[in-house]
C-alpha cells in the first residue's frame, strides 16, 4: 500500500521517472528540481529512484531525452528549406512549453540516444536535400543552436520576473543610465530601444523574439540555400 494508504503504489519505470521530472520541473522550474523532491512526488524515498537514474546529471539528460519526441518530425513532400524551418520552429514550441528546458541544453555536454537521434535526423534533412557532406557540415556549424529553437541574442538581459516593485524604484536610477549611454554608446541604444513590438520581449526591450527569431532564421536558410545552389564547397572558398 502507499504511504497514504490511498491504494496499490504504481511500480517505478525509468519513463516515468523522467516524465515525472518534466512535469515538476514545468511547474517549479530546474532549480529547485532534486532527486530528494523527485522522490516526494512520486511518493517513494529518493534510492527508490536511483535504480532508474544514476544521478541527477542522468536525470537531466533524461528529461531532454522526453522533450525531444514532442518535436515534430520532418515533414513529407516538401523542399528541405520547408522541411529545415518546420522542424525548427516545432523545437522553438517545444522550449517555449518546456522553459527549463534551454539552460539544460546549453549546460549538457553529453550526448544521448535522444540527443544524437534528433542531430541524425536534422543532418539528414540537408542531406537528403541533395546538400553535399561538406555544405552539410558547415551548414550545421552555422546553424548552432538554432536547432534546438533558440540562439543567444544580442539585447537579451536577465529579468528578475518576481520584483516588478524594484524595477519601479529603479525607474530613475534606469533613465540616469539610458542617460550615460547616449553620450559614450550611441550606436548601441539607438539599436536596442529601436523596437517596439512585444513589451514582454527577451530579446531586447520591446522587441519581439518570435519575429526576430523567424527573421534571422530565414536570413540564414536563404544564404544556405544560395550556396548550395552555386554548389559551394569549402575547398573553393
Amino acid at each position: 500500500m502507499s504511504s497514504q494508504g490511498t491504494g496499490p503504489r504504481v511500480r517505478l519505470n525509468r519513463d516515468r521517472v523522467l516524465q515525472a521530472a518534466v512535469t515538476l520541473a514545468d511547474r517549479m522550474g530546474i532549480g529547485p528540481l532534486s532527486m530528494r523532491r523527485l522522490a516526494q512526488e512520486l511518493d517513494v524515498v529518493p534510492m527508490a529512484l536511483y535504480k532508474h537514474v544514476a544521478n541527477k546529471d542522468e536525470l537531466l539528460d533524461g528529461m531532454i531525452d522526453v522533450i525531444i519526441t514532442e518535436i515534430d518530425p520532418p515533414a513529407a513532400g516538401l523542399g528541405w528549406k520547408d522541411v529545415v524551418r518546420g522542424r525548427i520552429l516545432s523545437a522553438r514550441r517545444v522550449l517555449q512549453r518546456h522553459q527549463w528546458a534551454r539552460q539544460v541544453l546549453e549546460t549538457r555536454t553529453n550526448k544521448t540516444p535522444g540527443v544524437l537521434a534528433y542531430m541524425d535526423s536534422f543532418i539528414g534533412m540537408f542531406l537528403d536535400g541533395g546538400f553535399s557532406v561538406d555544405l552539410t557540415h558547415h551548414v550545421m556549424h552555422a546553424v548552432g543552436s538554432r536547432m534546438w529553437g533558440f540562439t543567444q541574442e544580442l539585447f537579451d538581459e536577465p529579468a528578475d520576473h518576481n520584483d516588478a516593485g524594484a524595477v519601479d524604484a529603479d525607474d530613475t536610477a534606469r533613465q540616469a543610465m539610458f542617460q550615460e549611454m547616449a553620450a559614450r554608446y550611441p550606436n548601441v541604444l539607438t539599436i536596442a530601444m529601436a523596437s517596439a513590438h512585444d513589451p514582454a520581449g527577451v530579446v531586447g526591450q520591446g522587441c519581439d523574439d518570435q519575429f526576430e527569431f523567424e527573421f534571422a532564421l530565414d536570413l540564414l536558410l536563404d544564404g544556405i540555400d544560395r550556396l548550395h545552389a552555386q554548389g559551394w564547397t569549402s575547398a573553393r572558398a
